[in-house]
């Protein structure tokens, strides 16, 4: 089989931001990057199905050189080659990542195509379906179970209360959900041949931008707690600052 995922680089999900100075963007000084995690599930399942069947893997990242580094890291982990989809910068519109990376994978003959559910970032999860649309092929996403077999694919998606179980042809696209595959660590070994395995440069042909960020702020700091008292003298002092303040009740 062989096998696309495609991948971003983002913030580790327990660095602490701060807001750039251009307060459209977080300052990046002292944060941690790494693949997005649900990214990160998408590339062990494909590494997994290639194992088992035999095939390939590449990674594919839009933006700027940065994201070498995660390419990298997908590659010690076991992808093939990597191809990174050069921006000057970040872009904020779906659409128009969708829209390279679609380019790219128009004729590659991938069998399958996968994304992360959402990004850690952004948590749109719109560019995989889009990408589906642009290259005609049938899309499942948030795939918590998937098989491969036979030219075909078996996908379970859990629902609120309940669960669904698709079948597709192949080739097609599928995001990633949460425990589908828990992501090795890259050994010594991997990072060492991830060094010499060929990773493409390329101008991204990205559609029309029609999204920017125009502003980003941090939620406001919680206000103090307060503690009313202790045991059983405390409840009715609790229970008037929940109806009279808080309001929940």
């Amino acid at each position: 089989m062989k096998i696309a995922v495609c991948i971003k680089r983002a913030p580790d999900s327990e660095t602490r931001f701060k807001i750039a100075a251009s307060g459209t963007a977080i300052d990046e000084a002292g944060v941690k990057f790494d693949i997005s995690d649900f990214d990160s599930y998408a590339v062990e399942f494909a590494l997994q199905t290639v194992e088992k069947a035999g095939g390939e893997v590449v990674v594919i990242s839009v933006g700027p050189d940065a994201v070498q580094e995660t390419l990298r890291k997908a590659m010690s982990m076991g992808a093939e080659r990597g191809v990174q989809l050069k921006t000057d910068g970040a872009v904020y519109d779906g659409y128009a990542v969708a829209s390279a990376l679609a380019a790219e994978l128009k004729g590659g003959n991938f069998d399958l195509v996968l994304f992360g559910k959402v990004a850690a970032d952004t948590a749109a999860g719109t560019v995989g379906p889009m990408v589906a649309e642009l290259l005609g092929l049938p899309c499942v996403t948030a795939a918590a179970k998937l098989e491969i077999a036979n030219g075909r694919g078996t996908a379970r998606r859990e629902l609120e209360g309940a669960a669904e179980l698709l079948e597709f042809p192949l080739p097609a696209v599928v995001s990633i959900d949460e425990g589908i595959a828990r992501p090795r660590y890259p050994s010594l070994k991997g990072i060492m041949a991830a060094k010499k395995k060929p990773l493409e440069n390329k101008p991204a042909q990205l559609g029309p931008q029609r999204v920017t960020v125009t502003r980003m702020e941090l939620p406001p700091d919680r206000p103090p707690g307060r503690i009313v008292g202790q045991g059983k003298d405390a409840v009715p002092e609790l229970v008037r600052l929940l109806q009279n303040e808080a309001k929940v009740i």
